[in-house]
């Protein structure tokens, strides 16, 4: 199992994370291309300390929303999207070769990662997007969405992701951060949660109701108050049951 985080997040005086603790946890790190979040500078430490762990490292693409984090829903035309995700993904390469590695895969944010999980139009210019720069960069996608298999009859590799941090519905889409409950902060409840995903395939939703979900891969936001606490049970959590975390792009190059 690969366990990721959202890194590279903050901006110039605001502090966005605590990325040298949580890089001691994951094993792959989507990292900010400063459409929603992110300096060059930090972006660069960022990639450096993800360099020297041995931690994989994906393009966490955005909209062009700073002042939102990117959580603010945009409708831009296709022309627009595919280049802002070439930008993205360009940026952070050449921040990754300076850095000493390279980016493996891409991970959209926030509510494009939302918006293409379901609408076409969208998640076929994010695609095009990939494919235009390098068609073996993986893309990692909400588990159960119609996006995977999209970008699978395009030729893209894909990986299925779940949220360690996040309530489900019972269909198996993310509970809005809108509404009260939205987000989990208690580590052994999401390491219990992550370890019944692992084992059975399955997560227990808002309403308890029990959900089906194959996953690749399980991400902890790094922007929450209790990011590295919860990635840290996660990892012992799943370790004590004898589950093995490797980057899933590692394992995808074998």
């Amino acid at each position: 199992m690969d366990l990721n985080s959202d890194l590279g997040e903050s901006f110039g005086a605001w502090r966005m994370g605590d990325d040298a603790s949580m890089l001691e946890v994951v094993t792959s790190a989507n990292v900010a291309c400063g459409f929603h979040a992110g300096d060059p500078a930090g972006i660069l430490q960022t990639l450096r300390e993800a360099a020297a762990r041995g931690v994989a490292v994906g393009a966490h693409v955005g909209y062009p929303d700073l002042v939102g984090f990117g959580r603010r829903n945009m409708d831009p035309t296709s022309r627009e999207l595919v280049a802002d995700v070439i930008y993205q993904i360009g940026a952070l390469q050449g921040l990754a070769a300076a850095a000493g590695t390279r980016v493996r895969y891409v991970k959209p944010h926030g509510a494009l990662y939302n918006t293409i999980a379901h609408d076409a139009r969208q998640a076929d210019d994010v695609i095009a997007a990939i494919l235009a720069v390098d068609e073996t960069l993986v893309l990692m996608g909400l588990a159960g969405s119609p996006l995977l298999q999209r970008a699978r009859d395009r030729g893209l590799r894909v990986v299925a992701e779940a949220f360690a941090d996040r309530a489900y519905t019972p269909q198996g889409a993310l509970v809005s951060r809108r509404e009260s409950g939205a987000v989990l902060h208690d580590p052994a409840q999401v390491a219990d949660r992550m370890l019944e995903l692992v084992h059975t395939g399955r997560i227990t939703a808002v309403d308890g109701s029990s959900v089906a979900l194959q996953a690749d891969s399980i991400c902890v936001h790094g922007d929450s108050p209790d990011a590295v606490a919860m990635a840290r049970a996660v990892r012992a959590r799943l370790q004590a049951a004898g589950v093995a975390l490797r980057p899933f792009a590692d394992a995808l190059a074998e």
